[in-house]
């Protein structure tokens, strides 16, 4: 798939989105295949760690628009939940280098990684709710989990942008580099960790997340149920219609959740 690009050198699976025309927004068929890419990589022996990056001047801008509107997400094996599932499993150390925006699920797929480098560019944003949307990928539980709660409610009830400095205070970015140094960094990074021991690596791995898993599917679960109810609410066709037509939307003429299902 060329949106998504791949290559197998010294232990190092490098996974590139390649859509920079589209701030690598993501289709369904680029969840597809990167649940796919995850999958064959816990399998393949050779492969000891995952480094991924984007091409471009972003890393990645969430859902693309029209094919989030052609197909929306729902409860049950979906592309997005298939890529849910290979995260929570895939006990090989991820090491992201993100530069420009990572918007919605750039960002939460972010929780779910072990090494994360942001460029100077980097700027991070969570608009669910500003969508008339909730929370998805685990965050609700593992954003929370790495902030505390008093914070997680402000990037997710606010959805403003944040950089890669409040990225690093709040806990969820290993460090920020300049971003000419930005892949260097990160690729040397994953190749340390392709020389350490394969086997203390995955079983301390495997040991970090044993008290979270159970509750990340958990998250998922009622992330899935909440999101695709949202996305039939008054509140939502609203949102997406604003969005569409480049316009601020009007949520006071829209009936309230209570009353609106």
């Amino acid at each position: 798939m060329n949106d998504i690009l791949t290559e197998r050198s010294g232990g190092i699976l490098r996974v590139e989105f390649n859509r920079p025309e589209k701030k690598n927004a993501m289709t369904s068929d680029m969840y597809t295949c990167l649940a796919e890419i995850f999958n064959e990589a816990a399998n393949d022996e050779e492969t000891r760690v995952v480094f991924w990056h984007s091409a471009g001047d972003a890393f990645c801008a969430g859902n693309d628009a029209g094919d989030f509107l052609n197909a929306p997400p729902a409860p049950g094996k979906s592309p997005q939940a298939r890529l849910m599932e290979a995260f929570i499993s895939f006990e090989k150390p991820i090491v992201v280098a993100v530069q420009g925006a990572a918007i919605g699920g750039g960002t939460t797929m972010l929780t779910h990684c072990d090494v994360v480098y942001a460029g100077e560019s980097a700027r991070f944003q969570l608009p669910f709710i500003n969508l008339a949307l909730t929370p998805e990928f685990g965050s609700s539980y593992s954003l929370p989990a790495r902030v505390g709660h008093i914070r997680a409610a402000e990037l997710f009830m606010f959805g403003e942008p944040f950089g890669a400095a409040r990225a690093v205070e709040l806990g969820f970015v290993t460090r920020v580099v300049s971003d000419d140094r930005l892949f260097a960094t990160a690729m040397e990074a994953a190749k340390s960790l392709a020389a350490k021991p394969n086997g203390a690596l995955r079983a301390s791995k495997r040991l970090l997340k044993q008290g979270s898993i159970d509750q990340v599917k958990m998250a998922i679960e009622m992330e899935s149920r909440e999101f695709s109810e949202r996305l039939r609410s008054a509140e939502a066709r609203e949102a997406l219609s604003a969005f569409l037509e480049k316009r601020a939307p009007n949520f006071t003429q829209t009936a309230t959740p209570a009353a609106a299902e």
